[in-house]
């Protein structure tokens, strides 16, 4: 049986509602894969709203919601919310720094990020390798002989392409193969319009803020942050690790809760995900893929013998020397 039948054949056994939840500050991909899922499952007899937790902080996250007319609630918003409805978790997976589990039962888990291990879901499919969460949702359209809508289409392509910068970080056959399937069926003035409206003036201003802490030890940048949403740390670091001779970076920002993490690496020698797992480790949590990933230190967990910029770039000198080629 396909995957995408397997799962519907599980929800349509659901006590209650069912509910799609990405991690709890949505990207273009996690949008677009909830999307795209929520938008499948409703064509193959199965009623469910997308719902999420925190905030939608980008400038092209926000528009992408108006331009594709996608319904996403706040999980505060959903007041019939209870421990009987059933969660489908999209680009995301439990222990994720970045996931607030909600009252609901999580009985599905679809995700490309690195595998956090058996946590329990009926139906479970992910893929680290795959580059973004949209071409494994696409390909459930393709295993269902379905043809996606226009605007579920362009809204899965633009993931794509968001999350595997232009297909080219961290791009699989799956990714390349997703985009040229969907894109006969996508409206390219739609993606030309959210690429012009990618960042917001309050971006700018931080962006220019940001970028006066870049500090580059040898390969390495690093980038603090004070209070920076996620969307920001990430989009900095994408551009710190363009500047010349740097292979990894290492940004990260302070907020009252604790410390996010964000690194990048474009070096086969260096592991994103594994140098943001050592650098968090017995303190908090971390992960990602081989260029890009993330992690959260709790304030209350934070290292007392060390300042947070200290700690970090010991953690992370170390963790890059120790990995270079003898």
């Amino acid at each position: 049986m396909a995957r995408i039948h397997e799962l519907v054949e599980l929800l349509k056994k659901a006590p209650d509602e069912v509910f799609v939840q990405p991690h709890n500050v949505p990207d273009p991909d996690a949008i677009a894969s909830s999307f795209g899922l929520q938008q499948l499952l409703i064509e193959l007899g199965v009623s469910c709203e997308i719902v999420y937790e925190d905030e939608i902080e980008k400038a092209n996250s926000v528009t992408m919601l108006e331009t594709f007319a996608i319904e996403m609630r706040h999980s505060a918003d959903v007041y019939t919310l209870g421990a009987e409805d059933w969660t489908v978790l999209v680009d995301v997976q439990k222990e994720n720094a970045n996931l607030t589990d909600l009252v609901t039962d999580e009985v599905a888990c679809i995700d490309h990020h690195q595998y956090n291990g058996p946590q329990g879901y009926q139906f479970e499919d992910v893929r680290p390798e795959v580059g973004s969460c949209s071409a494994i949702i696409a390909e459930y359209y393709q295993e269902a002989g379905i043809e996606p809508r226009s605007v579920v289409a362009t809204a899965m392509v633009y993931g794509i392409l968001m999350d595997t910068d232009n297909l080219t970080r961290g791009a699989s056959a799956l990714d390349v193969d997703s985009f040229y399937w969907l894109y006969k069926f996508v409206d390219m003035s739609r993606i030309n319009d959210l690429k012009a409206n990618e960042i917001s003036i309050g971006d700018l201003q931080d962006y220019a803020q940001a970028f006066t802490s870049v500090e580059v030890y040898d390969e390495i940048g690093f980038l603090r942050l004070e209070n920076a949403n996620d969307s920001l740390l990430g989009a900095a670091s994408d551009i710190v690790i363009t500047i010349t001779g740097v292979n990894v970076v290492v940004s990260y920002s302070i907020r009252d809760a604790g410390i996010k993490y964000s690194t990048r690496s474009v070096t086969p020698e260096v592991n994103a995900g594994a140098l943001v797992r050592h650098i968090v480790e017995g303190h908090g949590i971390g992960g990602g893929h081989d260029s890009m990933a993330g992690g959260f230190i709790k304030r209350e967990s934070l290292p007392e013998s060390r300042s947070v910029d200290t700690f970090t770039r010991v953690r992370a000198v170390g963790f890059v020397e120790a990995n270079r080629p003898t």
